[in-house]
């Protein structure tokens, strides 16, 4: 039977991160697999999000096929989630959409990540995942 991963969402929280400021935690195990819900915020077109992210080094933009997702003055707490090399989520985008999925067992309390891939950085902000296997930048 498919857990309502609105009962997942609903107990996620915002906390205090190891990695860089505020993270987002689970409030439950989430089981492998598992949709945990929906990165959600202003649709803008992928010109703006690019011009909202220059410079910044906190952006909490997904871009996909034909516009964005900027999170930025979102109450949800997507927006929180940190980069790691390593991550237990992973971000499945659609055209309309960016979706986050549990990679692996999340346990109750840890704190979610993902690994952001390709951004505005470009490799040149370092990273302080501090997983083993640390590519040293995002």
């Amino acid at each position: 039977m498919k857990r309502d991963w609105r009962r997942i969402y609903e107990a996620l929280v915002v906390g205090r991160s190891a990695i860089v400021g505020k993270g987002l935690f689970s409030g439950s195990r989430i089981p492998k697999g598992a949709k945990i819900g929906e990165f959600e915020g202003e649709v803008i077109g992928l010109r703006e999000s690019r011009r909202r992210a220059k410079g910044k080094r906190i952006v909490a933009i997904v871009e996909l096929e034909r516009h964005a997702i900027d999170a930025t003055r979102s109450p949800r707490g997507f927006r929180f989630i940190n980069h790691s090399c390593d991550a237990n989520t992973f971000i499945r985008c659609t055209a309309d959409r960016a979706e986050f999925y549990a990679r692996r067992a999340i346990a109750r309390g840890e704190e979610l990540t993902a690994d952001y891939g390709e951004s505005h950085h470009n490799g040149k902000l370092a990273c302080r995942c501090g997983a083993a296997r640390c590519r040293g930048f995002i």
